[in-house]
């Protein structure tokens, strides 16, 4: 069933959209970590629902519990088991949907590989999942702040509307002041107007989440399949709605020319290491780091759920009419950047304890 992510810092998740829980258990993580409950609650806080007008208004505080893994403040080294209980659910909207398959919903795949399927809210395959991904990044990032690494992510794009500055000329302490959560305050007011104009419609958008790492150090990765880049890919496309994952200079690099792309070492006085003129790899050459900023960007498909009608077919191949009912984001892209800084510190905390075997 594929519910476990990580070799050493390894996180396996639990729970239902409609279920009475979600949660998670992460195991691998070192002893005597200091332990912060407030931190993965504010971190949660950041991905729930209903904080703002322009997201899914479903009313959940996300209250996390902790069952094990943690004594006087400290991990244990045991398994940590965290546990959010689900406080919101109306299933009775979803009663429409127990024999008709979604249009771009996983409803007509799960039903054909499994038999069976939970359709209120989506069941296993809701964005609901998500909450216990960033409780488990939590502990990842308390992990990697102890070593200097850093991880921010924003909203760089929502449908046409996109940053055009570097991320080297942002500023960071603006993105969690407005609602979308972009670092660009003019920016950020049209993305807005354009996400509630689209929601009066009945419909959704799409856009891009940007992430930034620093701090990493040299030697986090490896060659062939256990590629960082690899590895962050994966984690950031196994996130809802994400259709698209780049680094570096990702697509825009094929129009350039090797002498124009190539990182061009420079020897830094303060470290004895080298350090690169420009960063078009992204900090990661040959699926390892090299102490540069990793800098990525994931595309964000249109919520498939939309208050308009559409045809579809149901479980006896009828064709049968389908309206979103319900509770739903217009846009992922404001709720999904704690995602992304989760999935980024699990594959980050992950590699850093793989170094740590490596000698």
């Amino acid at each position: 069933m594929s519910n476990s992510f990580g070799q050493i810092f390894k996180v396996t998740t639990f729970g239902e959209s409609h279920g009475q829980a979600i949660g998670c258990i992460v195991d691998g993580c070192p002893a005597g970590l200091s332990f912060n409950l407030d931190f993965i609650q504010q971190e949660l806080d950041r991905r729930r629902p209903g904080q703002s007008s322009i997201v899914t208004q479903r009313k959940e505080s996300d209250t996390v519990q902790v069952l094990s893994g943690v004594f006087e403040d400290k991990t244990t080294g045991a398994p940590i088991a965290l546990v959010i209980p689900n406080e919101d659910q109306r299933s009775r909207d979803y009663d429409h949907l127990a024999s008709a398959f979604r249009p771009s919903h996983a409803d007509y795949t799960w039903q054909s590989k499994f038999g069976h399927r939970d359709y209120r809210g989506g069941g296993r395959t809701s964005a609901r999942e998500t909450a216990a991904r960033v409780a488990a990044g939590a502990i990842a990032k308390m992990m990697l702040q102890q070593a200097g690494i850093s991880i921010q992510a924003y909203v760089s794009q929502v449908g046409h509307l996109a940053l055009k500055p570097s991320y080297q000329n942002l500023d960071f302490t603006l993105t969690e002041l407005n609602e979308v959560r972009c670092p660009d305050p003019v920016m950020a007011v049209k993305m807005i107007n354009l996400i509630k104009k689209i929601r009066k419609e009945g419909d959704t958008i799409g856009g891009v989440v940007s992430c930034v790492v620093q701090g990493c150090p040299v030697g986090l990765g490896a060659p062939v399949f256990d590629k960082l880049h690899a590895d962050l890919g994966k984690a950031m496309l196994s996130i809802n709605a994400a259709k698209g994952f780049e680094y570096g200079s990702g697509f825009a690099g094929v129009s350039m020319r090797g002498s124009e792309h190539n990182d061009q070492f420079v020897s830094t006085a303060t470290t004895g290491q080298l350090a690169t003129t420009t960063n078009h790899s992204g900090g990661i050459q040959g699926g390892i780091s090299n102490g540069m900023d990793i800098y990525f960007r994931v595309g964000f498909k249109p919520v498939a759920t939309i208050m308009r009608e559409q045809e579809s077919f149901n479980t006896d191949g009828e064709k049968v009419a389908l309206k979103g009912k319900g509770r739903h984001d217009p846009c992922v892209v404001p709720r999904a950047v704690p995602i992304v800084e989760a999935m980024a510190a699990l594959v980050l905390a992950d590699h850093w304890l793989r170094s740590k075997t490596v000698k």
